[in-house]
């Protein structure tokens, strides 16, 4: 970093104690907008740097609900809203035991360029609570989101605020959340939340839509070195909705997709995993070692993870920091061409940096995990206008967006000397788009 940036960065941390996964991203953010400060002074001068790092708005509450014995039990929630210089707030609620206040913040900071490169004319928000849904019952879990919805509802709203799903939060979650806005409200406000289901207003490739998007960004990268998925190895980490779906789309190109993961560990299967199996083990919430019960040939390893297994693609598609240094020269050894980041930065600086010193085409995950995000505008778009497009229509309208957001990337990191660098071109393009927007706006 320049001494500039440096020291916006020491002030960062020192207002924001004890939130590495913050500074870490906003470390990196820093480091790829040298370039743009040092040609646009005036951007110094109003110090927007400082001001997108701090957010518009946190809200953090205490949500109290009872179990299936009567027990009351206690969580905390957060709403953070980082800016709204484009749009209304936009982005996903996670329930989590590891959720905290840095891990929020660190999501919705990330959600700034992710929802800038859509060009869809979205803010940047991001909540959560520290809640597991797993293991507990339908009536624990629409009671819990009953809850916390009774606090979130005051803070939200189509023109001010619209949450959607992330980990922990599927259709089932949001359908209990909008239910409860709904109550509260007496309003039909389809637009506060998306990813809902397809009967209270959802939109066909919701559910799909961040690993599809993942693909497509792969299939737009490796086109640009004049290859294709076709016959390519893939693994993924994580088996949830977007590793499931980077599956399926994988599949559909002609890639082979070797391995994926759960808290437990890597299930190989070298003829390729079967979709079908999967979705069975799944949708009876069985962990993946379930797996070689009806594939033999298939291996579980436990405690591992899928970077040890020679591939063509990777994608990380669990949670944050999750694939290191070591990781990465493992994949690189084991002959990686591309990877594409479908979780939340779950890489570490360190394996960045050695994928773009061994010439690995790179994704990072606020360009190529925005699917859902713009999916979510899709689905306020159908809201507004009380439309419904099938699954064909709204399939396009996402390759369309994934490919442009591929190409801005790479076109503005081309204008800025730093040709292929993708992470580079995410930040600084999403950035002079949300900088444009605030200048426009004035001081505030």
């Amino acid at each position: 970093m320049t001494p500039d940036t440096a020291r916006i960065h020491d002030e960062i941390v020192r207002r924001n104690p004890a939130e590495p996964e913050f500074h870490q991203a906003v470390a990196e953010v820093l480091g790829s907008l040298e370039p743009v400060l040092a040609r646009h002074a005036h951007l110094r001068e109003l110090r927007l740097l400082e001001r997108l790092c701090e957010p518009e708005r946190q809200v953090m509450f205490r949500v109290v609900w009872t179990d299936d014995h009567g027990v009351p039990r206690l969580n905390r929630g957060y709403r953070v809203g980082f800016s709204s210089a484009l749009g209304p707030y936009k982005g996903g609620l996670r329930f989590h035991p590891s959720v905290t206040l840095g891990t929020v913040k660190f999501l919705a900071f990330e959600q700034i360029f992710k929802n800038a490169l859509t060009g869809l004319g979205l803010g940047a928000g991001k909540g959560g609570a520290d809640f597991d849904p797993a293991g507990r019952s339908d009536g624990e879990v629409m009671r819990f989101c009953q809850a916390y919805m009774t606090e979130l509802y005051r803070h939200i709203g189509p023109h001010t605020d619209i949450p959607a799903g992330d980990i922990g939060v599927g259709t089932r979650e949001l359908g209990y959340l909008f239910g409860q806005y709904k109550r509260i409200t007496n309003r039909f406000d389809a637009g506060t939340l998306t990813g809902k289901a397809h009967t209270i207003g959802g939109s066909h490739v919701r559910t799909e839509a961040t690993g599809y998007g993942v693909t497509y960004f792969l299939e737009a990268m490796l086109a640009t070195r004049g290859d294709t998925l076709d016959g390519k190895t893939a693994v993924l980490s994580g088996s949830g909705n977007v590793a499931t779906h980077a599956a399926a789309k994988l599949h559909d190109l002609g890639a082979t997709v070797l391995a994926c993961s759960d808290s437990t560990g890597t299930l190989h299967d070298p003829s390729g995993l079967r979709l079908d199996v999967l979705h069975e083990i799944k949708t009876a919430r069985r962990k993946l070692d379930a797996y070689p019960e009806l594939v033999p040939h298939a291996r579980f390893l436990p405690g591992t993870t899928p970077w040890d297994i020679p591939c063509d693609i990777a994608v990380p598609a669990a949670t944050q920091n999750e694939l290191d240094e070591s990781d990465a020269i493992a994949l690189t050894k084991n002959g990686l061409r591309a990877l594409a980041e479908g979780a939340n930065m779950p890489c570490t600086p360190a394996a960045i940096d050695v994928f773009r010193d061994a010439g690995i085409a790179f994704a990072p995950g606020k360009a190529a995990n925005a699917g859902g995000v713009a999916t979510s505008a899709l689905e306020m778009r159908q809201n507004a206008s009380r439309e419904r497009w099938d699954f064909p229509t709204t399939d396009q309208h996402l390759a369309t967006i994934m490919r442009e957001i591929h190409d801005t990337c790479l076109t503005t990191a081309d204008e800025h000397d730093r040709p292929g660098d993708y992470t580079a071109g995410a930040n600084i393009a999403g950035f002079l788009t949300v900088a444009d927007a605030m200048t426009t706006l004035g001081i505030a």
